[in-house]
C-alpha cells in the first residue's frame, strides 16, 4: 500500500467526507442486516416453532431487544389475530429497513463518486504541470507515446484502483463484518466454520494474482510502445509512403499489438477467475453450513430451523461483498503497477526550477557572460570550459559541424539546462540567482522546426503575450512579413492553422514564430537557424523578417547556413564543445582556419 501514498495523501482532503461515507455504509450494513434478521420470527411464526419470535440475533443489542419487545406486545394485544398482526409488522419493518439501507448506499455512492472523480483529476493534473515542469533533457531519453500512455491508460487504471480501494477497503468490508458479526450472535458453533475457510479461500485467490502487478506493467510498456509507433507514423507519413515503408511499419505496429492482446489476454484470465472462485468457495462453505446447521438443529444444539434459514440469508448476503473485495484486489493490483509508472514522472527530479527567492530580473542592461562553462549528458562532455562575453545589442552567431555544442550553448542562456561547473551571468549575477520566470520574459527564441498549436492564427502569435490586442498582434505580424498572407484567409487572423500549423506553408509557419517573437518583444533573441528548411523565396521573407526583428536587440544566432550570419558583430566557432576560433566574418576568412573552410565548403555547394 505505501505505492498509493500520493492517492492516500489526496484522500486525505476528503477527512470528512469519507467519514460520512463510512457512517453511511455501516448504516446501510446494519439494517441490512436488520431486514435479513427479520426472516427469524418470520419463519418462527409460518412454522410455529414458537409461540412468540425469540430470535436470538435481536436480543443482543437495544435495537433488537426493542424490536422483539414490540412483536411479543403486537401478538399479545390482537389475541387471535396476534400472529397475523405480528407477520404484517414485520413484512413492514422488512420494508422500512430495506429502503433505508438503500438511502444510504446512495448517499454513500453520492459520496465517493465525486471523491473518485476528483482524485483522479488532481492526478492527471499533476501529471500535466510536472510535464510542464520537467527539464528539456528529461525527455530525449522518453518517448511520446510513453509519456501519453502514463497520462492516459495509467491514470484510467489507477481510476479503477481507488473505485477498488474506497470499495475494497472501506464499503465491501464494513458489509463482510457486519454480516459475519450478525452470523456469530445467531451461530458461534457454525460461524468457527466461516473464520476458518474465509482465509484460506482468501490466501488462494491472492496467489492468482500475484501476477498481475507484473503482466500489467508489462502491458502498459507496450501501450507506450505502441502510440509511439502511432505517433511517428502520423508525423512521417508522407515519408513512409514516399519509400513504400507501409508494411516496415504495419509490421512493427502489429507486432507490439500482437504482444500487448497476449498480455492482456493473461490478465484477463487471472481477472476473470476472481469471481468464479470466491463463487465456488462461497459454495462450498455454504454447503458446509448447511450440513452442520442441518445437524445441529436436528438434535436441538441451540439453534432453532427459522435461525439456521436466516444464517445463510445472511451468509448470502456476505458472499458478493467478498467477491468484490477480491475483484477490488486484483483491480489495486493492476492499479499499483500503473501508479509506479505515473509515479515515475511525478517523482523525477526538477533539475532546472523556479528559484523562490529568486531576483526580479527586470531589463537587460549590460551583458550575458559564460564563465569556464562545463554541461556533460550522461557522461557525455557537451560544452568544455566555454569562456564568452554577449554585449548588449550586439549579434552573436554560433556556428561549427553538427554536435559541437551550438544549441546547447544557447539552450543555456533561458536555462532549459543548467551548466554542470562554472556559471552564466547576465549582468554580473549567476542567472540562478534570478527568477526563472523573470529571465524567460526578457527572452524570445526561433526554432529552425516552426512550433505552432491547433489553434486561430491570433492565438499563436499571442501564445507569450495572451492579453495583446488584435492591433499589435497585425503590428507584429507586419514586422515578419507575414501580415499580407494572414489577410488572404478566408477568417483572416482568426484562420484555424490546423494541427501544427499543417494548413500553411514552410515560409507562413516560421513567419508566424518570428511574429509571436516580435510581439513578446523582448531584449534577447535566440534564433535557431530559421530559414535552413526553406525554399529561396520563403527564405528571403523569413530573413527580411529577422533582420527586421533582430534590430536593437541582442540576438544569438545558430547558424548552419554561413551566408546568413555574415553581418554578426561576433561569430563563434565551436568544435567538440570548445570555441576553437572567434571574430567577424572578416577576421576568421583572413584566419584561414575551420571557418574559412565550411565556408568554403558551402560555396562549392
Amino acid at each position: 500500500m505505501k505505492k498509493f501514498s500520493r492517492v492516500f495523501s489526496y484522500l486525505g482532503q476528503y477527512r470528512g467526507k469519507l467519514v460520512l461515507y463510512f457512517v453511511c455504509t455501516l448504516l446501510a450494513t446494519l439494517f441490512g442486516v436488520i431486514s435479513i434478521a427479520m426472516l427469524s420470527p418470520f419463519f418462527g411464526l409460518i412454522f410455529e416453532s414458537a409461540q412468540t419470535p425469540n430470535p436470538a440475533v435481536m436480543r443482543t443489542n437495544v435495537l433488537g431487544s426493542y424490536i422483539s419487545d414490540f412483536l411479543e406486545k403486537t401478538i399479545a394485544d390482537n389475541g387471535d389475530n396476534g400472529k397475523v398482526a405480528g407477520l404484517t409488522a414485520i413484512c413492514f419493518m422488512i420494508i422500512i429497513s430495506t429502503i433505508l439501507k438503500n438511502i444510504f448506499i446512495y448517499l454513500s455512492n453520492r459520496i465517493s463518486v465525486p471523491v473518485r472523480a476528483m482524485i483522479i483529476t488532481k492526478l492527471r493534473g499533476d501529471v500535466y504541470d510536472k510535464i510542464l515542469r520537467l527539464p528539456i533533457g528529461y525527455f530525449t531519453e522518453k518517448r511520446k507515446g510513453d509519456i501519453i500512455s502514463r497520462m492516459t491508460n495509467d491514470i484510467g487504471e489507477i481510476e479503477g484502483s481507488v473505485v477498488g480501494m474506497l470499495d475494497g477497503m472501506i464499503k465491501d468490508p464494513i458489509t463482510v463484518i457486519g454480516y459475519l458479526v450478525a452470523l456469530v450472535i445467531i451461530s458461534p458453533q457454525l460461524s468457527l466454520f466461516l473464520l476458518i475457510l474465509l482465509p484460506v479461500t482468501g490466501l488462494l485467490i491472492g496467489r492468482v494474482s500475484r501476477k498481475l502487478k507484473r503482466q500489467s506493467e508489462d502491458a502498459a510498456i507496450k501501450l507506450g510502445e505502441g502510440l509511439s509507433i502511432l505517433d511517428e507514423t502520423l508525423g512521417g507519413l508522407r515519408v513512409i509512403k514516399a519509400f513504400l515503408a507501409e508494411k516496415l511499419l504495419s509490421s512493427r505496429f502489429h507486432d507490439v499489438n500482437d504482444e500487448l492482446y497476449k498480455i492482456r489476454k493473461k490478465m484477463g484470465a487471472r481477472r476473470d477467475l476472481a469471481s468464479p472462485l470466491t463463487e465456488v468457495f462461497g459454495v462450498i462453505v455454504l454447503s458446509t453450513i448447511l450440513y452442520f446447521g442441518g445437524r445441529l438443529v436436528l438434535a436441538d444444539q441451540g439453534i432453532e430451523g427459522g435461525e439456521l434459514l436466516s444464517y445463510i440469508a445472511l451468509f448470502a448476503m456476505v458472499i458478493n461483498p467478498a467477491k468484490n473485495i477480491s475483484n477490488s484486489f486484483f483491480n489495486i493490483q493492476r492499479g499499483a503497477a500503473a501508479l509506479v509508472r505515473v509515479e515515475e514522472v511525478l517523482s523525477a527530479p526538477v533539475v532546472v526550477d523556479e528559484n523562490p527567492n529568486g531576483t526580479q530580473l527586470t531589463s537587460f542592461n549590460d551583458k550575458i557572460e559564460f564563465k569556464n562553462v562545463v554541461f556533460s549528458y550522461d557522461d557525455a562532455v557537451i560544452l568544455d570550459n566555454v569562456n564568452l562575453t554577449i554585449q548588449k545589442g550586439k549579434t552573436i552567431a554560433l556556428v561549427g559541424s553538427s554536435g559541437a555544442g551550438k544549441s546547447t550553448l544557447a539552450d543555456l542562456v533561458p536555462r532549459f539546462h543548467d551548466v554542470t561547473s562554472g556559471e552564466v551571468l547576465i549582468d554580473g549575477i549567476n542567472i540562478k540567482d534570478y527568477s526563472l520566470y523573470s529571465v524567460r520574459s526578457l527572452m524570445s527564441i526561433v526554432t529552425q522546426e516552426p512550433i505552432l498549436f491547433n489553434d486561430t492564427v491570433a492565438n499563436n502569435i499571442a501564445l507569450g503575450t495572451p492579453d495583446a490586442t488584435l492591433e499589435e498582434i497585425e503590428q507584429a505580424a507586419k514586422i515578419a512579413n507575414a501580415h499580407n498572407f494572414i489577410s488572404h484567409k478566408e477568417a483572416g487572423y482568426q484562420t484555424n492553422i490546423g494541427d501544427r500549423g499543417s494548413k500553411l506553408s514552410g515560409g507562413e509557419r516560421q513567419r508566424l514564430t518570428i511574429a509571436r517573437a516580435v510581439l513578446k518583444n523582448p531584449p534577447i533573441l535566440i534564433l535557431d537557424e530559421a530559414t535552413s528548411s526553406l525554399d529561396t523565396e520563403s527564405e528571403r521573407l523569413v530573413q527580411d523578417a529577422i533582420n527586421n526583428m533582430m534590430q536593437n536587440r541582442t540576438s544569438i544566432v545558430i547558424a548552419h547556413r554561413l551566408s546568413t550570419i555574415r553581418h554578426a558583430d561576433e561569430i563563434i566557432v565551436l568544435q567538440k564543445g570548445k570555441i576553437v576560433e572567434r571574430g567577424n566574418h572578416e577576421e576568421l576568412i583572413a584566419y584561414n582556419g575551420f571557418y574559412r573552410k565550411l565556408v568554403e565548403m558551402q560555396e562549392v555547394k
